[in-house]
């Protein structure tokens, strides 16, 4: 797969018939904490003109623990659970009322998604999501998502919208994300820092995340950081779709193709929603360690790791759970879906296929992660 240049990558992101937008707390509040309803419209006339132009548009969107917490009293952004769920609580509520006013006055109808990690661990679950965004979309629907600060806990999380985002791209088969955050765009060192410059363009975000200095602390009233960014970039690249990262202000242009902030440029081909839920939104559950001469055939990527090539297994899973599949040394080689229960595995290892038919049964006799169902990593 060739190098697209940077205008090809921004024509496709104007040129998108589907697109997901992720906006940060810190570009709907005030300093105080309490929503910003002049961003808040400012963001929804870009992103409805992009809607009104024929565009699909996901909105994922933050803010609901920074809305909430103001009005409650709060002076900043509560650090307790319990107290953040609560404030999220109120909080969505008041986002969701100003964006549903705010798109409706370019007769623009809006949904409201509120998903936890949990959602996209379960096939079936995940799926039911990816179901629901479709007949939206096909309804001219805008959908509106937030991680449900409400019921999530600090265990199993998202813990930022920027994942979130990626992964909802690849739910909808996106053709383009647009993050939208506090700064203009990926820079080679800390803005604050004397000589720093704006990158324009990141040819392969996977060498970028090694090579340029970034902070990766979150705002006052938002969790996530330059880091969260790269890495949302990351999955998107890796999934064949291009990412422009810039400030809340620039929605509008960069969402037009203009060279505003920081465009990143896919890295593979798009693959199958089925395997980019592998891949990225289901979190393992345990691990399959595997020999040498397994290792080598699941790095070949056509083959499926059979039980003659396991040695050990560790963790608590059913059969369809996402597992890691690891070399001896510990390296992470993919991630599948097991095959088995995690109890049903020890009695497995090492056999071939013929031993474990006249062992165990025909049963027993299929591979630990079909070839189908097994990502590299």
């Amino acid at each position: 797969m060739s190098t697209p240049s940077q205008a090809e990558i921004r024509r496709r992101v104007a040129e998108a018939e589907t697109v997901v937008v992720k906006v940060g707390s810190s570009s709907l509040t005030q300093s105080d904490g309490h929503l910003d309803v002049d961003k808040l419209n400012a963001l929804v006339g870009a992103l409805a003109a992009t809607r009104l132009m024929g565009a699909r548009v996901v909105l994922v969107s933050s803010g609901a623990i920074a809305a909430g917490f103001g009005p409650l009293g709060f002076d900043a952004r509560p650090s307790d659970v319990a107290t953040q769920q609560a404030t999220a609580a109120v909080g969505q509520g008041l986002l969701m009322a100003q964006y549903e006013a705010a798109f409706g006055r370019f007769g623009v109808r809006v949904g409201q998604i509120l998903i936890t990690a949990e959602d996209t661990i379960r096939a079936t679950q995940y799926r039911n999501v990816q179901r629901t965004l479709d007949r939206l979309l096909e309804l001219g629907v805008v959908p509106i998502i937030n991680e449900n600060d409400s019921l999530a806990s600090n265990e199993i999380r998202f813990g930022d919208n920027d994942r979130l985002s990626a992964l909802v791209a690849n739910l909808v088969r996106a053709d383009a994300l647009v993050l939208l955050t506090d700064v203009d765009g990926l820079y080679t060192a800390p803005p604050s820092e004397p000589g720093s410059t704006r990158i324009g363009y990141v040819p392969n975000v996977v060498d970028a995340l090694g090579e340029v200095k970034v902070g990766g602390t979150g705002s006052k009233v938002g969790t996530g950081g330059m880091v969260t960014k790269l890495e949302a970039a990351r999955v998107a690249a890796v999934s064949g779709i291009p990412t422009v990262l810039t400030c809340a202000s620039n929605a509008g242009p960069a969402l037009m193709g203009d060279p505003v902030g920081t465009a990143f440029a896919p890295v593979k081909r798009r693959g199958t929603s089925r395997r980019l839920w592998i891949g990225f939104a289901a979190e393992p559950r345990g691990t399959i360690i595997v020999d040498a001469g397994a290792a080598q055939a699941v790095r070949g990527g056509h083959a499926s790791l059979l039980a003659a090539g396991a040695v050990e297994v560790r963790g608590a899973f059913s059969a369809g759970d996402p597992v890691w599949v690891d070399a001896e040394d510990g390296t992470h080689l993919a991630r599948g879906l097991a095959g088995y229960d995690s109890e049903e595995v020890p009695r497995m290892l090492g056999r071939n296929t013929g031993q474990l038919r006249r062992i165990l049964g025909d049963e027993y006799s299929h591979p630990l992660v079909h070839r189908d169902n097994l990502v590299l990593v």
